[in-house]
This record gives structure tokens, sequence and C-alpha cells, in this order.
């Protein structure tokens, strides 16, 4: 399937709700974390915009979003592509990581709020209801980043924005080649969400070290079973 008919069969209904931008940051955002645009994919605005009807814009706009997420990356010679996996990439993101995160949710869960663990809790229900590694990951991302929001720190989130963005495809990548993952990780933040609405931070902490670890380990273990690079991407 090409890349402009993976755009189209990606844009929903639902997006006539959104600015133009949103509308093509989402539609490219979902077919890339669904696996349905690989790394390396060359995305040509032009045909984009076409593709989307909008102009090159707010295409434009998106592609830039997308590179500051870690999504994609600005060659100089073929423009705007998937961004590409790499193992080593991937244990440096996660190294950084379970050293950050593990902090930040220990300050998490003196501070979250009830609306905050019930949005928590909302977000859960989602993931259970889904089989769209998609639709799964993004909820997955919005998960972490609410309750290392809520950690108080403007720094220590912004650190751990960077690498959660570039951990993204990584996790795409894991439930793609093992669905089973996403059920997983479900299992996984219940036992995390369970340790915060307790207010007990270390075990929180220790909870999610483990989850980081046993993600990488998966996206590891997947790309060595293969012996094969990663789709789209490096394996070393």
């Amino acid at each position: 399937m090409g890349t402009l008919e993976v755009l189209q069969n990606t844009a929903h209904s639902g997006q006539h709700r959104l600015t133009a931008h949103q509308m093509v940051r989402d539609t490219l955002r979902l077919a890339i974390l669904s696996g349905r645009l690989p790394g390396g994919t060359r995305l040509v605005q032009a045909d984009i915009a076409t593709t989307l009807n909008v102009s090159t814009t707010p295409v434009r706009e998106a592609l830039r979003e997308l590179a500051s997420d870690g999504l994609i990356q600005f060659d100089p010679h073929r423009g705007a592509v998937v961004h590409e996996l790499d193992m080593e990439e991937l244990k440096e993101i996660y190294v950084i990581r379970m050293v950050l995160e593990p902090l930040a949710v220990r300050l998490a869960a003196e501070r979250l709020t009830k609306e905050q663990l019930a949005r928590a809790a909302e977000l859960l229900r989602e993931m259970d209801d889904t089989d769209d590694p998609g639709w799964w990951v993004e909820r997955n991302w919005q998960f972490h980043s609410l309750i290392e929001q809520a950690a108080g720190s403007r720094r220590l989130a912004a650190v751990i924005k960077t690498v959660q963005n570039s951990a993204t495809l990584y996790v795409a990548h894991s439930v793609q080649l093992n669905p089973a993952r996403m059920r997983e990780g479900n299992a996984e933040h219940k036992a995390l969400l369970s340790a915060l609405n307790k207010r007990d931070g270390d075990k929180a902490a220790e909870i999610l070290e483990k989850h980081l670890n046993r993600t990488m380990q998966g996206i590891l273990k997947s790309a060595d079973a293969s012996d094969q690079p990663v789709p789209g991407g490096r394996a070393r």
C-alpha cells in the first residue's frame, strides 16, 4: 500500500472538527504509530496536501511538529522521512527513562489530584477496549505524560517529554510485533495506578522501572529473534 493510500485510509470523519494542521498531524501520527507508514518512508508535502485536501502550509507545520516529537526526521537529500528505528538509540532512551521517570512518579504520588487519577483510569479503560496498536500507543503516551506532569517540576517534565516522544515509535514497534504486549502493559499500568491511588511513591517507582525495562527487553528480544532489522529501521 502506497503512502497516499495509507493516508486516505487513516483519515477519518471525526477530524472535521480539527484545524487543518491538527488533522494532518493526527493522520500522519496515527499512520506512523500503527506501522502503516514504516521507518524510511518519504513524506512529500505536495502529495500529502493533495491527498488530504489541504494547502501545503498545514502540512509543513504538521511535519515540523512530528519532527520535534521524534517521529520523523528531515534528510537533506530525501526531505521528510519517517524516523528509522535503531536498537542502540532504544537502549539510550530507556536508560534515561528508567532513571528519570521513577523519580517523577515518586513526586507525582504525592501530588496527583482526584481528577488526574480519574483521567488516568479513563485512559486505562480506553486502552483495555482497543486492539488497535496506534490508538493504544497514543493512549499509553497520554497516560505516562499525565503522571510525569503531575510531578510538579516543569524542567523534569520537559526532559522526560523529550525521551518519551523519542520512545513512542519503539513502543509502537513493540506492540506491532507482539500484540499481547498491549494486554501485559495494561496490567502493569493498572498496578502502577493502584500504587498511585494509595500514594505509595516507592512502590509506584518500582513498578514503573520494571515496566519500562520489560518494554525495552521485549523490543530487543523481538529484534534478536527475527535476526533481521526492525521494520523500516536498523537493529544493532
